[in-house]
């Protein structure tokens, strides 16, 4: 019997170790992109999320819910879904409720949800026998509007770079207490580009007679500063000594904002 020669067994050995490894090779799945691309297996594109900025958020789509306005028969509380800057959907989470209101509620609520949305402002029409529900409805909707359009102007100065972008930056300020005869007033803004978007009124009188009068006098002075973008607003009839003093404390916080 002839023997093998060692130096044949090694190139044999050798030769079935090389070819093992390249039919390993060969069935091994490729990782490169274009590979995979290529034979179909292609990633989703990335789902695209809303911004948590307010501004980011209300330029694609988003929720804002108006300041609660304080009517004779109960608050009122208006929401806005917004996208691509207009109102798509209106609605009023808080309204008059129990006796003779859930049925002017009922009636009046759903006409100044659809007027809203198609005046795309707060300029809608008062619900005949439903005026109080329908000024406070107004009230909170503009407060709504308001906060649309600080959101959308925060945005916009976001987007011009840094120096921009803290010019255009919202700020809150608070002014100083102004003493009346009934009480305490003082008023908080906020301000945006140069420009009121809020005012609200931190303290006011109350207690009484004083409940009534601030519910009435406090939603007007708050939408007029922001209207007039000054102290140069005027006095509420029947709540003299609170606008009054509105005016000091909303004065005062327009020294501190610069305006």
């Amino acid at each position: 019997m002839r023997k093998s020669h060692p130096v044949r067994r090694v190139v044999l050995a050798t030769a079935a170790t090389v070819s093992g490894v390249v039919l390993l090779l060969s069935l091994k799945p490729s990782s490169d992109p274009a590979s995979a691309a290529a034979g179909g297996a292609v990633s989703p594109p990335p789902v695209a999320q809303e911004s948590a900025q307010g501004g980011a958020q209300v330029a694609g789509t988003g929720t804002v819910t108006g300041d609660v306005a304080q009517t004779q028969y109960g608050a009122v509380q208006v929401r806005l879904t917004v996208a691509g800057g207009k109102i798509t959907k209106a609605e009023a989470v808080q309204a008059p409720k129990g006796g003779t209101s859930d049925q002017k509620t009922a009636l009046s609520v759903p006409k100044l949800n659809q007027e809203a949305v198609a005046a795309q402002s707060a300029d809608i029409d008062a619900v005949s026998g439903a005026t109080y529900t329908s000024d406070g409805y107004k009230k909170s909707l503009q407060s709504a509007l308001d906060k649309v359009k600080a959101a959308s102007s925060q945005g916009q100065g976001a987007s011009q770079g840094a120096g921009a972008g803290n010019a255009q930056a919202a700020k809150t300020v608070t002014g100083a207490v102004a003493q009346t005869q009934y009480g305490p007033v003082q008023v908080r803004i906020t301000v945006a580009g140069g420009k009121i978007t809020k005012a609200e009124a931190v303290q006011a009188p109350k207690g009484g007679t004083s409940d009534q009068k601030t519910a009435l006098s406090v939603p007007k002075l708050n939408q007029e500063a922001v209207a007039a973008g000054s102290a140069d607003i005027d006095t509420v009839s029947g709540a003299t000594y609170t606008s009054d003093g509105y005016k000091k404390s909303l004065q005062s916080a327009l020294d501190q904002a610069g305006g």
